[in-house]
């Protein structure tokens, strides 16, 4: 066999291994992984009456003083993923800080409380304009709204607070947050 002939005959064996490997055994193995987790992997879908609404990574505008309301989005017209992206406005911005004020007393009003009392999730929206989740600050401030324009108890409401409100990941990153999307199918659900 020519020294041609062995190159030739190795480089095929290493671009077969090479197929088998990356080609069919990892994507395969991920696969797998997806099927291990499939909330995950499916785009962790909201599912109610057994009908998928949305999903619980992605930030959905609710409309009307009995939802609790997200964060302001960036995004395009509001939470929307093809346009999903930040400002790009510096601190210093004036528009930004005129945009936040803003927020900050259309939420202090619409919530009975003082400016100073308006958490900084709830007047600034976030890098991707489609996030999810709000503080448990900003849940609680919304409590009594919601509790009172559906006909429920705050404890209840509080409770379903509770209920969407996931901890520290790995018990030490991030912060406490509250699926906005999740506490909202709990309260239509308990409204009836």
């Amino acid at each position: 066999m020519t020294a041609f002939a062995r190159q030739a005959l190795g480089g095929l064996r290493l671009l077969l291994a090479l197929t088998l490997l990356l080609g069919v055994a990892y994507p395969t193995a991920v696969w797998a992984v997806g099927r291990v987790v499939p909330d995950r992997a499916d785009g962790s879908p909201l599912v109610v009456d057994g009908q998928v609404r949305g999903s619980r990574l992605v930030g959905q505008a609710f409309d009307g003083p009995g939802w609790f309301l997200p964060r302001p989005s960036a995004a395009g017209d509001g939470y929307d993923a093809l346009a999903s992206g930040a400002s790009n406005l510096g601190p210093q911005n004036p528009d930004l800080l005129a945009t936040v004020e803003r927020r900050r007393t259309e939420v202090a009003a619409r919530e009975g409380v003082s400016p100073a009392a308006v958490p900084a999730d709830a007047v600034t929206a976030s890098a991707s304009g489609l996030d999810p989740d709000i503080s448990p600050a900003y849940a609680a401030l919304q409590v009594p709204r919601v509790a009172r324009e559906r006909g429920l108890p705050e404890p209840q409401v509080r409770g379903l607070v509770a209920d969407a409100t996931s901890g520290r990941d790995l018990g030490f990153l991030g912060e406490p947050r509250v699926d906005v999307v999740t506490l909202n199918a709990a309260v239509a659900a308990a409204a009836g």
